[in-house]
């Protein structure tokens, strides 16, 4: 009796180890097919990355002959900009280059003209002296000249003379008066003055 007693008492032991086991089993096997789905998603997850990736790197590959064209338009860009900017400062340096001789041209030119307007203005003169009796007329017109001699020159010996014969005009009352009051023989002023201005008029044409 009791050893019966006994063996039922192991039997029911072993029993509830056994549940226990199937128990701990049955979660282990739970937990392994839990882990083993979310093993498989994430497969699959890495699975869909590596096509994509695959995918991609197709993408990249067709796009190779575009990406060469557009480095080879980019590099002709370039040269077209150096080559637009060089054009851009050669067109700036020339006119720099050129604009001391290209001044000077146009004061030589400004220059002429002032010289050949008195060389006129002087041989209006010289006709108003022949056709006019009276001194004073011309004082005015002279003074102008010299005026603008002095402009043309900066200075020359002529307008020295020419203030002279002006202090001289101012003196006498006709042209037929002698240039020098104490030489009698002297020529008379309108021939002492139309010598003048023929001297005057080649000092004028030597200056450069």
């Amino acid at each position: 009796m009791v050893d019966e007693n006994h063996f039922n008492t192991e039997f029911k032991d072993l029993n509830e180890k056994i549940s226990q086991f199937s128990s701990i089993l049955e979660k282990f096997g739970l937990d392994l097919i839990t882990k083993l789905g979310q093993t498989n998603l994430k497969l699959k997850k890495l699975t869909d990355k590596i096509n994509d990736l695959s995918q991609a790197t197709i993408d990249v590959k067709s796009l190779k002959p575009q990406l060469n064209r557009i480095i080879e338009s980019q590099d002709q860009i370039r040269k077209e900009l150096d080559l637009m900017q060089n054009l851009v400062t050669n067109l700036n340096v020339v006119p720099k280059e050129n604009s001391g001789e290209l001044d000077s041209v146009k004061r030589d030119k400004i220059a002429t003209n002032m010289k050949f307007n008195i060389i006129d203005q002087f041989n209006s003169l010289k006709k108003e002296i022949t056709s006019s009796n009276h001194p004073k007329t011309i004082i005015e017109p002279l003074g102008k000249i010299k005026e603008e001699i002095f402009e043309f020159t900066g200075g020359h010996r002529i307008l020295y003379e020419i203030s002279q014969v002006i202090t001289i005009l101012n003196n006498i009352h006709s042209f037929s008066d002698t240039f020098d009051k104490n030489n009698p023989d002297s020529a008379p002023f309108d021939e002492y003055l139309k010598e003048k201005i023929t001297f005057w008029i080649n000092k004028l044409e030597v200056k450069d």
